[in-house]
């Protein structure tokens, strides 16, 4: 069988992500991986970390496809205009890393690639560099014209997805409406169909207040907005249960009872999501025309060039992308 491609973009240079990656290719893998970077930034990082690392340059129209061999590593090559130092971020190095990022989503909209993943960008340094980026999912979903995506965390069985993503608390009540949970709920329902091949899903929905509002004593947004989008979807269908108070819903009582979490807002997921096993968590985003999965962690400046860096994520994302079949009838 012709292997997979699967294609990574490492993120911030100065950053843990070319490290991760020349981990990663430590093993064989049944899929070819192809780097978007500078290859002398993999060659400078594998000998600081110590790390075994022969480079194949090549070229994404190469229809040819090899299955990865430990300690190697395709790469398309992207230089950067100015040198890499680990741990030093640089404004001059954001063209090239979104370059990389544009080229991947593109190769893989034209069916050229399988999935893409994508390691750990800083988004502050992209936007003293003059371009607005607030994270890898919008980006995408600008780049692809979609104008809804729906951000999955998968930690083992365990799929929660955030209805809001990265805006400030004091926007989130008024960016919560029907029509954006109507329709981050149904993307869920299709890619759960599409790429977990669960016939019919169940998804559980978090409130935005205390204790799911109290009825309404603690805050009106389940009454006028969560619980109408859900009695909605229900109607089509589509299989919710809520709104449930947040700070039980990931009691295993109550997630086994579904397949999958909706959130409010990013911090009503995310830490319970890295405190269950931050080296294993995988980003996913669902609403895409192509597999997008991702680290769940930051740059980790300090730890770049030096060899502690975990892997663990990355491999999880690796692994995930190529395990996952979506529906030939879909």
């Amino acid at each position: 069988m012709t292997p997979p491609r699967i294609l990574i973009t490492p993120g911030e240079p100065a950053g843990i992500g070319p490290d991760v990656v020349i981990q990663a290719a430590q093993q064989n893998w049944p899929a070819e991986l192809i780097a978007l970077t500078d290859p002398t930034v993999l060659a400078a990082r594998a000998q600081a970390i110590g790390l075994p690392l022969k480079i194949i340059e090549c070229d994404l129209a190469d229809a040819q496809r090899t299955a990865h061999k430990a300690g190697s590593l395709r790469v398309h090559p992207l230089p950067f205009i100015e040198p890499v130092i680990a741990g030093q971020l640089n404004t001059a190095h954001a063209k090239t890393l979104l370059q990389a990022l544009t080229l991947a989503a593109d190769t893989c909209r034209a069916q050229a690639a399988d999935a893409l993943v994508t390691g750990p960008v800083h988004k502050g340094i992209i936007n003293e560099a003059g371009i607005r980026f607030t994270g890898h999912t919008e980006f995408l979903a600008e780049n692809c014209s979609v104008a809804q995506t729906v951000m999955l965390f998968v930690i083992d069985d365990i799929k929660a997805a955030l209805a809001t993503t990265h805006i400030p608390l004091k926007d989130v009540s008024a960016a919560i409406t029907l029509e954006k949970l109507t329709t981050v709920l149904t993307i869920m329902h299709h890619d759960l169909k599409k790429y977990f091949g669960i016939q019919s899903p169940r998804i559980l929905v978090a409130g935005l207040n205390p204790h799911a509002g109290e009825n309404g004593h603690m805050g009106q947004e389940e009454l006028t907005v969560i619980q109408p989008a859900l009695d909605l979807l229900r109607t089509n269908g589509i299989h919710t249960d809520g709104p449930l108070p947040a700070d039980t819903i990931f009691t295993p009582a109550i997630l086994q009872s579904g397949d999958a979490v909706l959130g409010m807002y990013h911090d009503q997921i995310l830490p319970v999501i890295k405190q269950m096993g931050f080296d294993r968590a995988v980003n996913m985003t669902l609403g895409l025309p192509f597999l997008r999965t991702s680290v769940d962690h930051g740059t980790a400046l300090s730890l770049a060039g030096k060899g502690g860096a975990n892997a663990g994520s990355l491999i999880a994302a690796i692994k995930l992308a190529i395990s996952i079949q979506p529906s030939s009838n879909d």
